[in-house]
């Protein structure tokens, strides 16, 4: 058997019954929200492309999104955010995404694997660093919250085209910076983010 169900094989083995993959995207843009999926598949589901989202392209992650939500036995993604982002800071964020998304998966699974998030006392589970390479569970939650997180950023570039949000996807490129300096901050900016935090203060200096 494949290498990346080598935690959800051990799990079995130990009596676990439903699992549950979870990962996240958007913990380093300066814009946008942060999205966690989270996938169950069926005990023995192993398909070989499934990987970590950010080794596979664009287009391979969106055949790879339509794939997974078909053969899971059920999947959720939960969007939080940038007044919750900036609230509780993007780490807790994180945790609380996946906290939420095993609350509300339509199937209650029994033990979760996350990517290095440790998830307190809600449910037995491993946190397993640089897990969505690992696990094919994990990796496929990564790939269902890094399409969605894009596509939301790509409706985000509709609205607001100057800061090139369908390319860097809220990133702290250059490209984003500068045009971060040179229309200000968005509602969809992180304001707790050192970079939005220089133009806020800057741009309070000339209000003065």
């Amino acid at each position: 058997m494949c290498e990346r169900l080598k935690f959800e094989n051990e799990a079995y083995s130990h009596g676990k019954k439903i699992i549950i993959g979870l990962d996240e995207a958007g913990r380093g843009p300066m814009a946008g929200p942060l999205v966690v999926g989270a996938v169950i598949f069926p005990k023995g589901y192993y398909n070989e492309n499934i990987n970590d989202s950010k080794k596979l392209t664009e287009k391979k992650r969106e055949a790879l999104y339509d794939l997974i939500i078909e053969n899971a036995l059920a999947y959720q993604i939960e969007v939080i955010d940038v007044d919750e982002v900036d609230q509780f800071n993007v780490y807790q964020a994180s945790k609380i995404g996946m906290l939420r998304a095993i609350e509300h998966i339509s199937i209650t699974p029994d033990y979760a694997l996350t990517d290095a998030m440790p998830l307190g006392s809600a449910i037995e589970h491993q946190a397993i660093i640089k897990g969505d390479a690992l696990s094919m569970s994990i990796g496929a939650a990564s790939i269902l919250a890094k399409v969605t997180r894009d596509r939301i950023m790509k409706e985000y570039d509709c609205l607001y085209p100057e800061y090139g949000f369908a390319k860097h996807k809220g990133y702290p490129t250059k490209q984003h910076k500068e045009a971060l300096k040179a229309y200000g901050i968005t509602p969809i900016h992180r304001k707790t983010f050192q970079p939005v935090i220089d133009v806020m203060n800057e741009q309070l200096t000339l209000d003065i």
